[in-house]
């Protein structure tokens, strides 16, 4: 198969894959244009990547795109599973909001930054003081409610249409974050099936497809924080699992080419 991918880092080891770099796209259209999947792309190259080029895209176009920004992520969510969304507002960083904000949720509550990942960018705001503070980091408000739990969430990592790996990641009593880059532990035991099963559910109706959801119980139920299309590989690998082989495994499966294809074997060099 005739790959390019516009991140290195992620596709290590798959065999047929050229790397060309993001901002080099168009010196090397002609390589696009040939190629069968193209692999990573950042989230500005989907748009001309999928009704220029006209190829097929992995992670897939909706992954990218909502992935991009919690805000349109949590928009799509409203869509197709609004029960276990967190209540948020998301709103223009205003006088007038803020104080909409302050009359209508109780502290503690969360603010969030659009973009970013790994624990970075989340804040619980205790009190008025630690709110300012927040308004001064961002454009948009983005507040959630805060969620009794248990010191833990749940990472379910889904590679095409299936669940490749699943883990509880664990803080120190009273954290507030549990990302492993925030020092939390893992866990891999008693995984819930409904989460499974709400994961799936989600990602085929949004059609996302290479992407670590983020897991919250609280009161017994199930909540969905965020998705993460490019999420962290420690807690997978500690299972000895590739997910290189499982993304090969699905384009191989998923991606129509006019000649005979590789057998489906694990990659060499990869485990």
């Amino acid at each position: 198969m005739n790959m390019v991918t516009f991140n290195p880092f992620r596709t290590i080891g798959i065999p047929g894959v050229k790397y060309i770099k993001p901002e080099q796209s168009f010196r090397e259209i002609d390589t696009l244009k040939g190629a069968d999947v193209l692999l990573f792309p950042e989230n500005w190259q989907t748009t001309f990547l999928a009704y220029g080029v006209k190829k097929p895209i992995f992670p897939s176009i909706e992954t990218i795109q909502l992935g991009y920004s919690k805000i349109e992520m949590t928009r799509a969510l409203w869509t197709v599973c609004p029960e276990h969304v967190p209540y948020t507002e998301i709103l223009a960083n205003t006088r007038t909001n803020q104080a909409n904000i302050l009359d209508t949720f109780p502290f503690p509550f969360v603010g969030k930054e659009a973009r970013n990942s790994m624990g970075k960018g989340v804040y619980l705001i205790k009190n008025k003081e630690d709110f300012d503070d927040y308004c001064e980091k961002t454009d948009t408000l983005y507040v959630q409610e805060y969620l009794p739990n248990e010191d833990k969430d749940l990472r379910i990592c889904i590679v095409g249409e299936e669940i490749v790996a699943s883990y509880w990641r664990t803080g120190a009593e009273g954290a507030f974050l549990h990302n492993v880059a925030q020092g939390g532990e893992l866990c891999f035991d008693f995984i819930p099936q409904d989460s499974c099963d709400l994961v799936l559910q989600v990602a085929k109706q949004l059609n996302i497809n290479h992407a670590g959801f983020d897991i919250l119980y609280s009161n017994g139920k199930a909540y969905i924080l965020e998705f993460n299309v490019l999420f962290g590989n420690q807690g997978i690998r500690e299972q000895g699992i590739s997910i290189e082989n499982k993304i090969y495994e699905y384009l191989l499966k998923t991606i129509h080419r006019p000649y005979p294809t590789a057998p489906l074997t694990p990659l060499k060099g990869i485990s």
